[in-house]
C-alpha cells in the first residue's frame, strides 16, 4: 500500500510503498478515505526537538482519518466490513488502575497512533477494536475524517458548565475554531476569541464567536466594557500554549473562574498564583478524549444541530501531500484534508 512515513531522523515525509498491515484476533482492518493533518503530523514533519525525543523512525505518520472496514480480527463481533468508522488515536493498555476502571484517558501507557505505532496517513490501517468509532447515520464523511480533534475542542469546552456563561477562546488554531462552535452550541452567553491571526479570527466570526479580537490591538478589559460583563471571563479555554495569551486570560477571569488548558507550551511559564489563590481559579489540563463520552456528545452534537464544517478550508488528494502540510503550516488555514481515493 501506498503510505506517508517518516523514514529516517530529520525533516520531511516519503510517499512510498510498505506493506499492508497486518492484523490480530481483536483488530480491525480499515480502508482509509479521508484523513485531516494535525500539528503533531506539522512537528513530525519538521522534525522539532519533540519529534526527535518521541519519535522512531521509520513511522506511517497520521491519526485523524475516516474509513471504511474491510477485514476483521475472528475476535471481533461488533464491526464489520462495508461500515465507516474512525479511530480514537490513544491506543490504551487496558490493565493500569485507570483503564480498569474505565477511565482510560488517563491511562499512563498510552501509545499514540502515527507516533508511537503506525498510523492512518495510508491506504490501510489496522486498530484495536476497543479504538474504532461506529459513525452514526447521516454524518458528514470529511468532519467524521476530524472527529479526532473536534473530540479535544469538545472535551476542552465541555470540560466546566458553559451555558450562559461568558466564554474567552485563547487561540484559534483549528481545535480552538471547533471550541468556539461548540461552546456557542452548548449556550454560552459570549463567545470571544482572541488570536492574532487575522484569517483565522474571521474563521472564529463564521464559527460563531461574539467577537474576534487581535490580542495586540484590542484589550480584554475593553472588550468587556463593550459587552456589558460585569467582573470578567467565567471559562476560558487556553489553546495556544503561549505565555502572555495565559497570563492575560488568568489577570481577565472572574472570580471562581474556570479555564480548561489545551494549548502545549514550548516553554515554562511563569504565573501570577496570588492570582490564582485569591480569585480561587480553577486550571485543568485537558488531552485529547474522554473514552468514548466524549464521542458520544460530538455525535449527538452534530445530531442537533452542531455545524462545524467551515473549518474545514483546504483539500487535497494525497499525493500533493506536501502543497496540504504547506497549507495547514501556513496559519491562512483552518483544518486540511487529504483525499486517500483519489
Amino acid at each position: 500500500m501506498l503510505a506517508l512515513v517518516k523514514t529516517a531522523a530529520g525533516p520531511g515525509l516519503e510517499l512510498r510503498n510498505v506493506a499492508r498491515p497486518q492484523i490480530g484476533i481483536n483488530d480491525v482492518l480499515v480502508r482509509v478515505r479521508r484523513t485531516g493533518i494535525c500539528g503533531t503530523d506539522l512537528h513530525i514533519d519538521s522534525w522539532d526537538p519533540w519529534a526527535a525525543k518521541t519519535v522512531t523512525p521509520p513511522l506511517v505518520v497520521g491519526h485523524e482519518f475516516v474509513g471504511e472496514i474491510v477485514e476483521v480480527g475472528s475476535n471481533v463481533t461488533d464491526f464489520h466490513p462495508g461500515e465507516l468508522v474512525s479511530g480514537e488515536g490513544h491506543v490504551t493498555c487496558g490493565r493500569c488502575r485507570h483503564c480498569l476502571a474505565g477511565r482510560r484517558h488517563l491511562c499512563a501507557h498510552t501509545i499514540g497512533l502515527g507516533v508511537g505505532r503506525d498510523g492512518a496517513f495510508a491506504e490501510y490501517v489496522s486498530l484495536p477494536m476497543s479504538n474504532v468509532w461506529h459513525h452514526w447515520p447521516g454524518v458528514d464523511e470529511e468532519v467524521a475524517a476530524i472527529f479526532d480533534p473536534l473530540g479535544n475542542a469538545v472535551h476542552t469546552a465541555l470540560a466546566f458548565p458553559v451555558l450562559g456563561e461568558d466564554v474567552l477562546v485563547s487561540g484559534a488554531g483549528p481545535i480552538g475554531l471547533m471550541a468556539t462552535a461548540v461552546a456557542r452550541h452548548a449556550g454560552a452567553r459570549y463567545v470571544v476569541v482572541s488570536e492574532p491571526n487575522d484569517y483565522r479570527r474571521r474563521l472564529a466570526e463564521q464559527m460563531g464567536a461574539t467577537l474576534a479580537i487581535d490580542p495586540a490591538a484590542r484589550d480584554l478589559g475593553d472588550v468587556q466594557g463593550e459587552l456589558g460583563m460585569v467582573e470578567g471571563f467565567d471559562v476560558v479555554l487556553e489553546m495556544s500554549g503561549n505565555p502572555s495569551a495565559l497570563r492575560t486570560a488568568i489577570a481577565n477571569m472572574a472570580h471562581g473562574g474556570r479555564m480548561a488548558i489545551l494549548g502545549i507550551p514550548t516553554e515554562e511559564i511563569a504565573l501570577d498564583l496570588n492570582a490564582v489563590v485569591f480569585k480561587m481559579l480553577t486550571l485543568r489540563g485537558i488531552y485529547g478524549r474522554e473514552m468514548y463520552e466524549t464521542w458520544y456528545q460530538m455525535t449527538v452534537m452534530l445530531q442537533s444541530g452542531l455545524d462545524i464544517r467551515p473549518v474545514i478550508t483546504h483539500r487535497f488528494p494525497f499525493r500533493d501531500h506536501e502543497k496540504a502540510f504547506e497549507a495547514a503550516r501556513s496559519g491562512d488555514s483552518g483544518k486540511v484534508i487529504m483525499d486517500w481515493t483519489a
